[in-house]
């Protein structure tokens, strides 16, 4: 793929490997890659389920993509530039090494893991690889998010701080993104049993060995919704204001919501998370110091065309007072996450939502899980 790159002018359009034709696949990643088809084209295609693949092959507007259930033949295919991992998260490490040792980049949906052991066999595969990985925490990549960052990087003193992703049933979204997506319960005993063989080892590897803390039904929900939902809100508070120096407590309790207190150098930060019944989508991070609030609203990413935006309040002159709105674009994060990622894919940069990245996600999980279930 970097010899297309370099032998012309024109923009390369790069032909992409799904791994996983699920939800998530169907919802945002192919149609986008549809509509990206001056710089997308799906060319091959993989999941344990037949019923899945033939349905996502359908929605494949370019050609007919080349259908396998061996994520290695996918990666390693001569017909693919870029992969796209987007099945169970489990699979996430071992998938992600496959496009690696291909030289490739590889797009993994987030989590890329939960456990130290498993991320960092993915860093230590990057370094024999001229591919990279690309952690699929799409909201970092919207420009209004951009803009919060920079507002913030401007204070002079951060006093307060309040990290929210507090949403309604997931399905609800889901089902009104005018996509459709189907679900199949076609896969075998055996890819069953194997996905919970490996499940049980990364839970038994992140709580007991790394976190020290029991294994228990409680502990693993926890840390399934922070590897999940808390990703993208923990990665976008660490790109904004850094790494807490530790928790002062957590209240941690699934189903519900649950509230972390983070000691940060002269401030505290609260993160409040979890479900609700009501059909609404509340995620937002807002950082105050004496003279200026900045606020970044999230949407929910399964409806095309909901703006992520950024509100300022501050101080002027002899007690005054402004507002400022701001809404950068129309576009959503999942098509500019995938744009970023073509960049770096096209032009060999290292991804900002690195392995590296990530494995600060889960040091906050440590800190969270060892302050909630800890002695």
């Amino acid at each position: 793929m970097g010899s297309i790159a370099q032998e012309s002018t024109v923009a390369p359009v790069l032909r992409v490997g799904i791994i996983g034709c699920g939800e998530i696949s169907q919802v945002a990643h192919i149609p986008n890659i549809n509509f990206l088809s001056h710089r997308f084209r799906t060319t091959y295609l993989c999941d344990i389920s037949p019923e899945s693949l033939r349905h996502c092959a359908q929605r494949v507007l370019s050609e007919t993509p080349k259908l396998t259930s061996s994520a290695k033949e996918l990666c390693s295919s001569p017909d693919v530039d870029v992969v796209i991992i987007a099945n169970a998260d489990v699979f996430h490490v071992e998938h992600g090494i496959y496009a690696l040792q291909s030289d490739k980049y590889c797009l993994i949906e987030k989590p890329a893991s939960i456990c130290f052991r498993d991320i960092d066999r993915l860093i230590e595969a990057e370094k024999t690889s001229q591919g990279r990985v690309f952690v699929g925490t799409m909201r970092r990549y919207a420009p209004a998010f951009l803009n919060a960052v920079k507002e913030v990087g401007g204070m002079e003193k951060i006093t307060y701080a309040r990290v929210r992703d507090i949403i309604g049933p997931n399905a609800t979204f889901v089902n009104q993104s005018c996509t459709f997506p189907q679900r199949f319960n076609d896969v075998s005993e055996l890819d069953s049993e194997d996905r919970v063989r490996r499940e049980n080892d990364i839970y038994e590897q992140a709580l007991c060995k790394e976190f020290g803390l029991k294994d228990t039904p409680e502990t693993q929900r926890m840390l399934r919704v922070l590897g999940a939902l808390g990703t993208h809100d923990l990665s976008a508070m660490r790109e904004m204001i850094g790494m807490p120096e530790g928790v002062a407590g957590a209240y941690l309790k699934i189903p519900g919501i649950f509230s972390v207190l983070f000691k940060y150098n002269g401030f505290p930060v609260t993160y409040e998370s979890g479900l609700s019944e009501v059909p609404q989508f509340d995620a937002h991070i807002e950082i105050y110091s004496p003279a200026k609030i900045v606020r970044v609203d999230f949407d929910t990413p399964y409806v095309r065309g909901l703006p992520v935006t950024v509100t300022v309040r501050e101080k002027i002159g002899n007690g005054g007072f402004q507002e400022r709105k701001i809404r950068k674009t129309y576009e959503d994060a999942y098509t500019l996450e995938l744009l970023d990622f073509y960049d770096c894919a096209v032009n060999r940069k290292t991804p900002k939502s690195s392995a590296q990245d990530a494995r600060q996600d889960i040091e906050l999980f440590k800190m969270i899980m060892i302050a909630g279930f800890g002695p």
